[in-house]
């Protein structure tokens, strides 16, 4: 073999070495970074071992064949359950359908990989306190005062949930009784009650109301009254103040009369024996 063809033969082969070499840096580059998606968090591997539980959303480094990054959804997430339940007074609540809101707390991430394991925590965690927590609090009162105080008894139960779920990393943000319901016969029985209570109502605030009418027209039949005896008692004042003046004065009479008088002289003056008849100048007869 000449020489030539020995050094193209150590040329293919120098640039195949080479070739693999690249691809080689190029794989082990690329398995070096993961990215972590928006709205999860990465968790970081050593052989099986988490040195690592609050990557950030982006690139991130890892040794390559000895580290690994897996992500976990730390969004809210939503569990819902449907069951039934009994109240203090045993009427049975059926179709009682249930919904929760929560997601996971960054800081004890590797707690609950570690002790409970992320894909089960519905199961581990959720079904058993959710549904346990809600009957307990539902079997706290009478059924008819849980159609009147619902409100109430769900925000119970989301109070009890936080303390119970949060020490083990579920932040619960929401909780809600969607639906609920008794047997026919009960449900009637409250219906007819509340039907009882709203003419009751309506009753009442009618007899306020004629109240109210009657108060006003005694207020006006007194204010009446007072008019009347403040008219009367400004009438009586005056014929007192001219009483007392006449009494003073019994020239205080012809001052009145000129005072009131018309301007129109009258048509006879004089005593009954000789009286002055006065006579109208135009004779109608001309």
């Amino acid at each position: 073999m000449s020489e030539d063809k020995k050094n193209g033969k150590l040329n293919i082969g120098t640039l195949t070495l080479v070739a693999i070499g690249v691809v080689l840096v190029v794989i082990v580059v690329f398995n070096c970074f993961t990215v972590v998606n928006e709205g999860f968090i990465g968790v970081k591997y050593q052989f099986g071992k988490i040195v690592g539980s609050d990557l950030s959303a982006g690139l991130n480094f890892h040794i390559p064949f000895i580290e690994e990054i897996q992500e976990v959804d730390t969004r809210e997430q939503i569990y819902s359950i449907q069951t039934n339940a009994y109240t203090s007074d045993t009427q049975t609540v059926d179709q009682l359908s249930l919904k929760m809101n929560y997601y996971y707390d960054g800081t004890k991430l590797s707690d609950i990989i570690r002790t409970i394991g992320i894909p089960n925590v519905e199961t581990k965690l959720l079904v058993p306190n959710v549904a346990k927590i809600a009957k307990n609090e539902i079997g706290k009162v009478r059924a008819e005062d849980l159609v009147q105080t619902r409100s109430e008894v769900q925000n119970a139960i989301y109070e009890s949930l936080k303390e119970t779920l949060e020490p083990s990393g579920i932040v619960v943000t929401a909780f809600a009784i969607e639906n609920l319901s008794f047997d026919e016969a009960f449900e009637q029985s409250i219906q007819a009650k509340v039907i009882a209570a709203q003419d009751a109502l309506k009753m009442q605030n009618k007899t306020a109301e004629k109240e109210e009418e009657a108060k006003q027209k005694v207020i006006a039949a007194q204010a009446e009254a007072d008019s009347q005896k403040i008219k009367a008692d400004a009438e009586a004042y005056a014929i007192q103040a001219v009483q007392e003046q006449l009494a003073k004065s019994p020239s205080y009479i012809d001052y009145l009369k000129v005072n009131n008088w018309n301007g129109v002289l009258p048509q006879a003056i004089g005593n009954d024996v000789n009286p002055f008849i006065a006579l109208d100048g135009n004779d109608d007869s001309e």
